[in-house]
């Protein structure tokens, strides 16, 4: 893995009319990794990855894939999954994504295959599981090929071994050389990712591996490590 940055923020803030929702981050996403960041709902995650895929006004310094996050350059080269599906439900699977190949130029027979969907490919959308959704949201982030994928809970509601299966496709596009952001609530997703940033109000409170988080805070779960950084913040 290289530890190159391909995202890194610098005194980055957000504000929404007087409120502060991010406060001075500082940050670095080496390139070819999986980055986990995990916080209570309403701490700030959406927000901070919609100001990397330059849907949010900022503040600060943040720079994406060498550029300046929201650049004209940058378009095509980051996909960004949403917590709800962001596919036609009247449209079947092969559809929607060759509506989204065709606007980033894209092929979608390797992205069926990689993501098990070639079962489904010919089912609306709205008649998936949600296992299903989630896979076939990704795809239409892939088709593109991007450099960056930035996926805001991507295994919320899911049974534990979809989420496992989506995982393990993350881990794929990561050995592929992609950099994943992957956010979540559930700390036990922990383990799974290469380097972690944790938030909480609009801050974050610990960044590292995970191996390090648990040796950090002397815990043998990421719940108990991460309620014993929040602790320890508030002393």
């Amino acid at each position: 893995m290289t530890m190159s940055p391909a995202v890194q923020a610098e005194g980055l803030n957000v504000r929404r009319g007087r409120t502060p929702v991010l406060v001075d981050l500082d940050f670095r996403i080496p390139a070819g990794s999986i980055t986990g960041l995990f916080g209570p709902s309403g701490c700030g995650k959406t927000t901070l990855m919609r100001t990397i895929t330059g849907l949010q006004h900022y503040r600060g310094g943040l720079q994406v894939l060498g550029h300046p996050a929201g650049h004209a350059s940058l378009r095509g080269r980051i996909g960004y999954v949403t917590q709800s599906a962001s596919l036609y439900p009247e449209l079947s699977v092969d559809e929607n994504l060759a509506y989204f190949a065709r606007l980033a130029g894209g092929e979608i027979e390797g992205v069926v295959e990689k993501l098990g969907l070639t079962e489904v490919r010919g089912q609306r959308v709205s008649a998936l599981s949600g296992g299903q959704r989630g896979r076939a949201s990704l795809g239409a982030a892939l088709v593109g090929e991007p450099e960056l994928l930035v996926m805001d809970e991507p295994t919320v509601g899911l049974d534990p071994v979809i989420r496992a299966r989506l995982w393990d496709s993350f881990r794929e596009l990561a050995q592929e050389g992609r950099t994943l952001l992957v956010s979540s609530h559930v700390m036990e997703e922990a383990g799974r990712c290469d380097r972690l940033l944790l938030m909480r109000e609009g801050a974050l409170i610990w960044q590292g591996t995970p191996a390090e988080l648990l040796a950090d805070t002397g815990t043998d779960s990421y719940e108990d490590a991460f309620l014993a950084t929040i602790e320890r913040g508030n002393r």
